[in-house]
């Protein structure tokens, strides 16, 4: 291997992988990057169209793509509203005049950004890894669905939560925790649901009593994002004997459910444009190390997946990405590059996954909204 020319594999075109391979090109280092997707316009398999990029304007820069993507983003309402199953407001928090919060942007058109920023060729659409097989010194052969094969110096598992490369490394597996959000959206709610609007504000309304919550958060364009939140099993659709195609089974369903609640709230369930889609929360164990294994490593969900609850999972895969490129890029040694690179990440996780993890726990608890209601109050400045 010539260390100064390491061939270099992306599995998954997510965010994060995207962005580590626009860095590595940026510097020089050629790589290719695998998806199992058939093409940029296949469906969205993530769920959350919407990106918040708080933490990953310093990935950004260190990609050369900051303006373009400043042109692309809005800014991201900054309201923060807790409220009781009565809907009173228990806590409110408002952006200081002026303050400027960190912008959304739509997953589609960041996507898109980052494939415009590398060479035609880059990504090979519709690879879906099968295995990994290791021939020593750090090479592996990527063995893909088709039954094509490819050696590679470095293989970088950039590929989510259920991740084909981080068996290799790991025998962590993601659990369920024990949440499930089902998801509704509201179009041009101003104008066509006015009452729920005002209800979410311009930001993000929480609303959470004993183990179920309703949580809603403006998008641009006057939509809104609402997800029923609750404890229970990950079957439970299966368990109360409605498809999740049924929007008026699902419907009845979460009204019983959240049977009690104010009007007001109940509101989110009822009007909704469209179905409801079911998302069981998962996440690693956490710490979630390895070994370090000469010429592999992961990124993004593939590393420190963790519930989307007070954390901000694409940002810190940008923050991966970003971080792993430059050292790849940084050192001629690409096996103490990939240490470098697990050793300031890993702690980085750590945090947010601890963060997540403590904020779910709090926002679900038998006694909630108080244990959100005090960290709230303790982090207001």
């Amino acid at each position: 291997m010539n260390p100064a020319t390491p061939r270099i594999a992306i599995i998954g075109a997510g965010p994060g992988g995207l962005l580590c391979a626009r860095v590595l090109r940026r510097d020089g280092l050629p790589v290719t990057v695998f998806e199992q997707d058939d093409s940029v316009e296949a469906p969205d398999r993530h769920g959350v169209p919407e990106l918040w990029l708080t933490t990953g304007q310093e990935a950004l820069e260190a990609a050369g793509l900051r303006a373009e993507c400043a042109g692309l983003t809005r800014p991201a309402g900054q309201e923060l509203r807790l409220l009781d199953h009565t809907a009173t407001v228990r806590f409110r928090q408002t952006p200081a005049p002026g303050a400027a919060g960190g912008p959304e942007i739509g997953r589609g058109a960041l996507r898109r950004l980052l494939l415009d920023s590398l060479p035609p060729g880059t990504v090979r659409w519709g690879s879906y890894l099968r295995t990994l097989h290791p021939l020593g010194g750090g090479r592996h052969t990527a063995e893909f669905d088709d039954g094509h094969t490819e050696d590679f110096d470095v293989v970088i598992g950039a590929d989510g939560a259920w991740s084909r490369v981080r068996p290799v490394l790991s025998d962590a597996t993601p659990h369920y925790c024990g949440v499930t959000f089902v998801e509704a959206r509201f179009e041009d709610a101003d104008t066509r649901h006015p009452h729920l609007a005002r209800l979410v504000g311009d930001g993000v309304m929480l609303a959470l009593s004993a183990g179920r919550g309703l949580l809603a958060r403006r998008l641009g364009h006057g939509r809104l994002r609402v997800q029923a939140a609750f404890r229970g099993s990950q079957d439970w659709a299966a368990a109360a004997g409605v498809a999740m195609t049924d929007t008026a089974a699902v419907r009845a369903v979460l009204l019983d459910a959240f049977a009690g609640w104010d009007d007001r709230l109940l509101a989110l369930l009822r009007d909704n444009d469209g179905g409801f889609r079911n998302r069981p929360l998962f996440a690693l164990p956490s710490p979630h190390t390895w070994t370090p294994t000469p010429g592999l490593t992961l990124l993004g969900d593939a590393a420190h997946l963790t519930a989307p609850f007070a954390a901000e999972g694409a940002g810190l895969a940008l923050l991966d990405g970003a971080a792993l490129g430059r050292a790849l890029a940084g050192d001629r040694d690409p096996h103490a590059a990939l240490h470098t690179y697990e050793t300031a990440m890993w702690p980085r996780a750590a945090r947010a996954a601890e963060a997540a993890a403590t904020a779910l726990a709090e926002a679900f608890a038998p006694d909630a909204p108080h244990g959100t209601l005090r960290r709230l109050r303790a982090e207001a400045p």
